[in-house]
């Protein structure tokens, strides 16, 4: 097994030495960032359940009540939690506020569940808006189908299994339609969603969004990495779940940089990744009203060691998710022409907001703020506005009163 040993020494070593550790592409931090490198090798393994189950099945009925309330992701986390049974997976839904007030749909990123947009979500039923969010498969405590890739078409497949499964109209006559507002990973997704179904939606907002991020941010290691069936699945897997175990790294001493205006991609590595998390964890986050102390820390930590699926789903999606520029230029392509034709004819059917809101951080590691802005206005044909936070990639989970509050003053 010598073979065996020495991926390991070369998979560990690219990430741990920082004079070799190559800029890893991540979508929100840590984790994301060292995933990319490792799941891009996967090889085709055949999965032996079609659905991986959550938690819901493994381990919360083996729990008393007084230890489901300790958990850092509990059952009842938001009002109106929901199970829906699909082909896919059962898939966990929240959705309260009230019922007549404008409706909002959330897609969080690749490593949080919905956890992380509660504060966002309450500040809005608070100013009356109707709010729905959901795990993704293999998160929180949705299931994940084993057999699927997690690409747009999946992800696409399972917004409209959540939206049908409201007893409110969220897309019929009358319905109102609902604007749909996507983080990290989930912006990339909403992208692509609102690129084939705009007639759905009232408004699109990308918060620090995947589906842009160039070819170049990518290092030679990482690259090296990227290439197929160069190491086992199996042993990817077990690599992957043991570095995301183990929890984030220390951050990196801050440095002073004479070269300001350095290529971007050299802001992307894993430790700046890992040190935004630790940001976030160090500001007062209130996600949920229920249970004011819980953290999206340690929500992920407890999804990788509880949840059967979340590492695999969060492999594929790495692989197969929105995220490059290079696999979803087209989408963001055809959205701009979409709202350029809307302006144009002057229509009023679906995404009334002639322009997409993108919120941003300026010291966001990940979503590089020069090279978006530049890359977004290109694709959406100048129908985008912009707006910016003095804050790194987690501020939709710090900032949230702050960003409810632009929100509002965008849809009025």
């Amino acid at each position: 097994m010598a073979w065996l040993n020495e991926a390991v020494d070369f998979l560990t070593a690219s990430v741990a030495r920082p004079e070799t550790r190559g800029p890893f592409l991540a979508v929100t931090g840590a984790s994301f960032a060292l995933g990319l490198a490792l799941s891009s090798v996967l090889s085709s393994r055949k999965p032996q359940e079609k659905v991986f189950p959550s938690p819901l099945k493994t381990l919360i009925p083996s729990l008393s009540d007084a230890e489901k309330k300790a958990l850092p992701l509990p059952v009842d986390v938001f009002p109106g939690a929901r199970d829906v049974p699909t082909p896919y997976g059962s898939i966990r839904v929240y959705e309260w506020g009230p019922e007549d007030g404008p409706k909002v749909l959330f897609v969080h990123g690749i490593t949080t569940p919905s956890l992380a947009l509660g504060g966002l979500a309450h500040a809005l039923v608070d100013r009356g808006y109707r709010v729905m969010l959901f795990d993704l498969f293999g998160r929180g405590y949705s299931e994940s189908p084993s057999d699927l890739p997690q690409d747009e078409r999946l992800f696409t497949t399972q917004i409209l299994l959540a939206l049908a499964s409201s007893p409110l109209s969220w897309t019929g006559a009358g319905s109102g339609r609902f604007s749909l507002i996507g983080y990290s990973l989930g912006g990339g997704i909403a992208a692509a969603f609102a690129s084939h179904f705009p007639e759905l939606l009232s408004s699109l907002v990308l918060l620090a969004p995947a589906g842009l991020i160039r070819d170049s941010h990518i290092g030679l290691q990482t690259r090296l990495l990227y290439s197929k069936n160069l190491f086992p699945e199996s042993l990817l897997v077990s690599l992957v779940g043991m570095r995301l175990r183990a929890g984030p790294l220390l951050p990196a001493k801050k440095k002073e940089d004479p070269k300001k205006d350095a290529p971007a991609e050299k802001a992307v590595d894993a430790n700046a990744a890992l040190t935004q998390e630790l940001s976030a964890a160090s500001q007062k986050q209130v996600l949920s009203r229920a249970y004011p102390n819980l953290t999206t820390l340690a929500a992920v930590s407890w999804q990788v060691h509880h949840h059967p699926g979340f590492v695999s789903a969060f492999m594929s999606s790495m692989r197969n998710g929105p995220i490059l520029q290079e696999t979803q230029l087209e989408s963001w392509r055809r959205l701009g022409r979409i709202l350029t034709q809307r302006k144009e004819k002057q229509e009023v059917a679906g995404l009334r907001h002639d322009k997409v809101l993108i919120v941003c951080g300026v010291d966001d590691n990940i979503i590089i703020k020069d090279d978006f802005v530049a890359d977004a206005t290109a694709a959406l044909e100048g129908n985008v506005q912009f707006r910016f936070f003095n804050a790194g990639h987690e501020f939709p989970s710090t900032r949230y009163e702050e960003l409810a509050q632009q929100l509002v003053e965008f849809w009025r």
